[in-house]
């Protein structure tokens, strides 16, 4: 791609900071890093040099200058860096004067990533682990998109891509002896065990995604119980902040209430919900009970609080809970047994007991179900969504009967298209806007 404009960002995070860093990127960054700095460095050498504004000559700062000529650059094109004094004052100077050249504007969202796909630097796959790495909040999140990034998921999808094309040429060669008693049965025989190692490859993958897309968005881990047993309290101790309000009155919560957690490098979305009971005060209340049910239905891991002043709350209501916590442990127990003896989880928000090694349980669980991340290829919906395609048009070519083989063909040539959309080869137009529009200024 032969790019008309240069563009340049503030690529460093705004406002006051040591230092900032403003990315240039096209046609004419050779002249524009000359006017501001004099001489043009050395290739990819960190260059002092004093920032000059081009117009007047005033001195803007003293900061160092970075030339990156093409192809050996992020975005494929000539590429400079300044890396200046975090003064918004001294910023703003500098990127004024960058705007005064003519065919140089102000980089898009996402636009020098866009440019670096375009040029072949990046392909789809890791464009959208870039766009997850800079949004990662826990360690697990970390790691999965930095193999999006890194390129290790997108040379598995080229190694089935090349399978698919060997498949494709073994279709063809059997097709030119067709004539010839057997052989295209055998041939076929042979291609079908490829084709159905192939699907459970992808099978597989896209099994696997269901914990990826998890682990991308965050576990939803919902606190379930009977009014007043203690879930708010719970909520903010977790939270560490008064994010819900707490009072002896049952039915305070009245609405779900979200935070969002890193348990041990695994991110959590906890929701406090309004308690369960048969029969509501109001019909404010009976919506609120309404929303806990389906907040329960849809997480991922349940909690239910029960404590030992609310009477029937040790019973958890129309499903079987991931882990059963006694709250209020300063009270004394009114019941006959202690309903949670088997995990053993009795926890108190007032004096904090027991609280350390209830997030250790459920830190264990988070781990054993979505701790690993590192065997995950496909983790967006757009992925899945190719790799499903690719796995309906595998059966298909299965499904073909061995004297039709030119049919066969047409089946994996579909496949072989839809894996090349998974990292941006042909057909994905419709998606770039979306997937560039995820990125700051700057990148």
């Amino acid at each position: 791609m032969t790019a008309t404009y240069t563009i340049y960002a503030l690529s460093s995070g705004a406002g006051r900071s040591g230092v900032a860093v403003i990315r240039i990127s096209g046609p004419s960054v050779a002249t524009l890093l000359g006017e501001f700095t004099g001489t043009l460095p050395a290739p990819r050498d960190f260059a002092l040099r004093s920032i000059r504004d081009p117009s007047s000559g005033e001195v803007l700062d003293k900061g160092i200058a970075v030339w990156l000529p093409a192809p050996r650059s992020f975005t494929g094109e000539d590429c400079a860096e300044l890396h200046l004094h975090g003064s918004p004052a001294v910023v703003s100077a500098v990127l004024d004067a960058l705007g005064t050249f003519a065919g140089v504007r102000p980089a898009e969202a996402g636009e020098f990533t866009r440019r670096a796909f375009l040029n072949g630097k990046m392909d789809l796959v890791e464009v959208e682990g870039l766009a997850d790495l800079l949004e990662a909040r826990t360690a697990n999140q970390r790691r999965q998109a930095f193999r999006q990034m890194s390129g290790l998921a997108s040379g598995i999808i080229e190694a089935w891509r090349r399978q698919l094309l060997l498949i494709r040429a073994d279709i063809e060669a059997a097709v030119d002896f067709a004539d010839e008693p057997g052989v295209a049965e055998e041939a076929a025989a042979g291609i079908d065990a490829r084709i159905s190692l192939l699907l459970a490859e992808i099978s597989a993958a896209v099994e696997a995604s269901a914990v990826a897309e998890v682990v991308r968005d965050g576990v939803r881990v919902v606190l379930a119980g009977r009014p007043n047993t203690g879930k708010s309290s719970l909520l903010n101790a977790m939270a560490r902040r008064d994010a819900a309000i707490v009072s002896d009155v049952p039915g305070t919560t009245r609405d779900s209430i979200e935070v969002s957690l890193d348990i041990h490098g695994v991110p959590v979305v906890l929701t406090d919900t309004a308690g369960l009971r048969t029969e509501a005060s109001d019909a404010v209340e009976e919506e609120g009970i309404r929303r806990s049910l389906q907040r329960i239905s849809e997480a991922d891991i349940v909690i239910w609080i029960w404590s030992p002043d609310v009477e029937g709350s040790a019973d958890p209501i129309d499903h079987v809970p991931d882990i059963i916590v006694r709250c209020k442990s300063d009270l004394s127990s009114g019941l006959s047994r202690n309903e949670c003896s088997d995990t053993g989880l009795s926890i108190s928000t007032r004096t904090g007991e027991g609280i350390p090694l209830f997030i250790e349980h459920l830190s264990a669980l988070l781990r054993r179900r979505y701790g690993v991340v590192e065997s995950s290829v496909l983790v967006s919906a757009r992925q899945v969504s190719a790799a499903r395609s690719s796995i309906r048009f595998l059966n298909d070519a299965l499904k073909t009967p061995s004297g039709h083989l030119e049919l066969k063909a047409e089946e994996i040539q579909r496949v072989s298209d839809e894996i090349s959309r998974l990292t941006g080869r042909i057909g994905v137009e419709e998606w770039l806007g979306t997937i560039f529009s995820r990125f700051c200024i700057g990148k």
